[in-house]
């Protein structure tokens, strides 16, 4: 089961990688097929209507936590915190990271997104009073170099990169992260399976809200359009269903070394993976850049592998390696 578990991880983190490409492709494949004259698998009807169809699986494996006793012993303050960790994780930062699929390519969304995790250390530090670890810092940081040289090589001016998209994407990692920071204080006493229901609940609605409020158009009107409704299979059975599956799977059977380690890969998967599906060009940094990315990896590890760390619980170590994974597409 541990080889298993190890495999699953890995599959999950390529899953979770593939994620914006994968929407992409969709939106893309909605483009060329247009009802009307118009697009009608947008960022916006697949988040919506994946979210919806996610509620189905997600109600079968945590329905227990939502018995009414248990809904009662929540405080207040459990609450509140629920919601607003909801709005930051299901709502502002899916709209952010898709407005900036819509206006950059997914290789500068995975580059804005490697300031998560040292953003996360200095947080997790000052809010969580959690051991600030400097080894891990240096390997974030190194990692965070070698994106920007990515991004620096890709454009001969760096500052025509940084436009509205790498601008929306760098909000939706700190909303991100701040979602995380929320989660590790609020799911301590809830029950684990509230959480991803009326995360995904609470989301949904206010960014349907916020969609018809200042998009000036109702495009949920059309989320039964038959190719919406044939393709939004390919983002919920691997997205959603396979994705969390083998993530659950790898973090119950795997070692957290291994888990660490393929999380650790991500950005470079993500890359890789927007160069196979979209055609997408990293331009001639990619060598240099992702050399560096590889030995932050390494300098941030062998931090970790110097600390002793008792083994923890499939939920604890969820929530740890959020800031590793990123945004998951959900």
């Amino acid at each position: 089961m541990a080889k298993w578990g190890v495999l699953s991880c890995w599959l999950a983190v390529i899953i979770y990688a593939a994620s914006n490409s994968v929407v992409t492709m969709l939106v893309n494949i909605g483009d060329a097929n247009r009802i009307n004259g118009h697009n009608v698998i947008t960022f916006a009807n697949l988040l919506v209507l994946g979210s919806l169809i996610s509620l189905i699986p997600m109600s079968l494996a945590f329905g227990r936590d939502w018995e009414l006793t248990k809904l009662r012993g929540l405080s207040s303050r459990e609450w509140v915190l629920l919601t607003v960790s909801a709005v930051l994780s299901s709502a502002v930062t899916p709209g952010l990271y898709f407005f900036a699929l819509e206006n950059t390519s997914v290789t500068n969304v995975v580059i804005a997104g490697r300031i998560d995790p040292p953003t996360f250390l200095v947080l997790a530090a000052i809010f969580l009073g959690e051991r600030f670890d400097f080894r891990a810092m240096a390997g974030n940081l190194i990692i965070l170099v070698g994106a920007v040289v990515i991004l620096a090589f890709k454009d001969d001016d760096i500052g025509h990169t940084i436009g509205l998209g790498e601008v929306a994407a760098l909000v939706a990692t700190l909303s991100f992260t701040v979602s995380t920071i929320i989660t590790r204080t609020s799911l301590q006493t809830v029950p684990f399976g509230v959480f991803p229901i009326f995360r995904t609940v609470v989301g949904t609605l206010i960014y349907v809200c916020f969609q018809i409020g200042f998009s000036g158009h109702h495009h949920f009107g059309e989320m039964l359009q038959p190719i919406l409704l044939k393709w939004i299979w390919v983002y919920v059975i691997l997205i959603i269903i396979i994705g969390q599956l083998a993530w659950n799977l790898g973090l119950k059977h795997a070692k957290a070394g291994d888990v660490s380690l393929a999380t650790s890969f991500s950005p470079l998967a993500a890359i890789a993976i927007a160069m196979v599906i979209l055609n997408e060009d990293p331009g001639s940094g990619l060598i240099p850049g992702g050399v560096l990315m590889v030995f932050g990896i390494w300098v941030a590890r062998s931090g970790r592998k110097s600390a002793v760390r008792k083994r923890e619980s499939a939920r604890k170590k969820s929530l740890e390696l959020e800031k590793d994974v990123n945004f998951k597409g959900v």
